[in-house]
């Protein structure tokens, strides 16, 4: 049997208990994983939550994990058993000790990442090579706005920012944070609770904007985040981690400078197996190269995902948060 974090009704991290369950043996295109790290992420609140709906329920949150193969299906190549890979994929399915999965989801980890490193970046890492290379192609010289820039995927995106030779301002909730994001390439951390983003970003710009602003944080910071950019600038939504963004009229982008908006998801980005290799070996090349550092805050037990929810929603965290198996 495989211990796993199952939901019945949608809720807060309450909803979330671990049983026993059967995982059975992969089939065509399939391969079966002996996970030892799984990556939290906000999209696993959005999925208990029922912000976004699974295929049936009761079902296993998580998108992101690590480990080893232990099974092999027909029809796969390229894998064997005894390989240790990793993941970034839906549907959801990741808090759990074994896992069955579409082989073309799965990537093969370099000896220079480890599983714990993996499970840590992967969904993060390459959410920051799409903002970064695809949403928006950052060059030398732009100026970006990035939100929440300690947690996981910000802390990522400062520094990858930084080599792509751009100017990082980020918003975070405490001094510690502050420093936290100024050590991983941040230029100007802003304190959100206690300055105004818009002046700050204003006055850091020398009244310009910035070129391309990326909010995960949706209801509080959207419309703020408009107001930061440069004519022609770009608003990158891809989170909600405060609420449902606001709506915003069609007009105000006229108005406002020619702006630019788009709601990208990574699942989007990688849908194409070529797609995924290249944008994991980017990611890897990164952080084996140092130019990229994965930072890990908290690890929590299989057992104890609701713990590790409440601390996420409470914003405790810093980089990346793991269960262990």
């Amino acid at each position: 049997m495989t211990e796993a974090i199952r939901i019945h009704d949608f809720g807060g991290p309450e909803a979330m208990q671990i049983e026993s369950v059967t995982t059975g043996e992969p089939g065509a295109g399939e391969v079966k994983l002996a996970q030892t790290h799984i990556g939290i992420n906000y999209i696993d609140v959005y999925f208990r939550e029922g912000v976004y709906r699974p295929a049936e329920m009761p079902f296993t949150p998580g998108v992101e994990a690590a480990g080893e193969i232990i099974a092999v299906g027909d029809n796969v190549s390229g894998f064997s058993v005894g390989q240790r890979v990793a993941y970034a994929a839906r549907p959801p399915g990741a808090y759990t000790s074994e896992r069955i999965i579409a082989a073309d989801s799965v990537v093969a980890l370099p000896d220079g990442v480890s599983n714990e490193q993996a499970a840590a970046m992967m969904l993060k890492g390459m959410t920051a090579h799409m903002l970064l290379t695809r949403v928006y192609a950052v060059k030398p010289g732009d100026t970006l706005l990035i939100h929440a820039a300690a947690g996981g995927v910000g802390l990522i995106v400062c520094q990858w920012a930084r080599q792509l030779g751009a100017t990082v301002i980020g918003t975070v909730g405490s001094p510690e944070k502050a420093e936290l994001a100024r050590a991983h390439g941040c230029h100007y951390p802003i304190l959100y609770r206690e300055e105004s983003l818009v002046e700050r970003v204003r006055d850091i710009t020398q009244g310009q904007g910035v070129n391309v602003a990326y909010d995960s944080v949706g209801a509080d910071t959207l419309k703020a985040s408009l107001a930061c950019l440069a004519r022609r600038g770009m608003l990158v939504s891809f989170g909600q981690s405060s609420g449902k963004p606001p709506s915003i009229e069609v007009g105000e982008l006229a108005v406002n400078g020619s702006l630019f908006l788009t709601r990208p998801t990574l699942f989007d980005y990688i849908s194409e197996s070529s797609e995924l290799q290249t944008a994991a070996s980017a990611l890897f090349e990164a952080v084996s190269s140092g130019a990229v550092s994965i930072r890990i805050g908290d690890r929590w037990p299989l057992a104890q995902a609701a713990q590790a929810h409440r601390a996420l929603e409470a914003r405790q965290t810093t980089g990346s948060t793991l269960l262990t198996v």
